[in-house]
């Protein structure tokens, strides 16, 4: 490589040189900027969620504080002290009808469980509960205003639609509608999300009725045969 050459290539890694520090000096605030941001996002997104758990931690202890009160009052005080929004209030809902139901007063636990199931600020599973546990509540009332209750929560895709169509056989069942009670049974029993409690109650259910029990699920619980004894044979 002759000295001209040489020459030509210091010049030229020169200029590169002096254009990539004035690249940097005019667009470097950019990538500056861009980290800041980065981190100052990732900073703040810990810190709300360090304040979420902190939240979710005051309230857990403040709800095992109520449950802890054997005094009713205090307790129902102590669970109205609780946040109104969200989870918590969807928790302390369903715990005060709890305590509503276990000192007989039906009516007071489901006027409680109606307003959680009326509200929209709290998670739809907490909403679908407590209009079920209404609905259990209404065992003793007319059967039409109770299967209307139960119908919206037995559709297909609400999570405790088994347990609705349980409780609608049993209405089915008061009305002396003995089909109905046993073609929702069978509906059960050939759900593949039905549990081993609720399909052992239909079963049982449907042997009272002297009801057939379906293919599915007479052989679930039915004992595997043992294999035939093959002896072999001499060619």
């Amino acid at each position: 490589m002759s000295d001209s050459d040489s020459f030509i290539n210091e010049v030229s890694e020169e200029v590169r040189r002096d254009r990539l520090f004035a690249t940097l000096k005019k667009y470097g605030w950019i990538a500056i900027l861009a980290v800041i941001l980065l981190v100052a996002g990732a900073a703040w997104t810990e810190y709300r969620n360090a304040q979420t758990r902190a939240a979710a931690e005051a309230t857990g202890d403040a709800l095992l504080a109520a449950l802890a009160t054997n005094d009713p009052a205090a307790r129902a005080a102590a669970l109205d002290a609780l946040p109104q929004t969200g989870s918590s209030a969807a928790a302390g809902m369903l715990i005060t009808a709890a305590a509503q139901q276990e000192a007989g007063e039906a009516d007071a636990a489901a006027q409680t469980l109606d307003a959680l199931a009326a509200r929209t600020d709290v998670p739809a599973i907490y909403r679908d509960l407590a209009a079920f546990k209404a609905a259990m509540l209404d065992a003793g009332t007319d059967p039409a205003a109770r299967r209307a209750r139960l119908e919206p929560l037995a559709a297909p895709g609400q999570p405790f639609a088994l347990l609705a169509q349980e409780q609608l056989a049993l209405v089915d069942l008061a009305a002396d509608d003995r089909d109905s009670a046993v073609t929702r049974l069978t509906a059960i029993l050939n759900d593949a999300g039905v549990t081993q409690g609720l399909r052992d109650r239909a079963q049982s259910l449907m042997v009272a009725l002297g009801a057939p029990l379906p293919d599915a699920a007479a052989t679930a619980d039915a004992p595997a045969e043992a294999p035939a004894d093959v002896t072999p044979t001499n060619p």
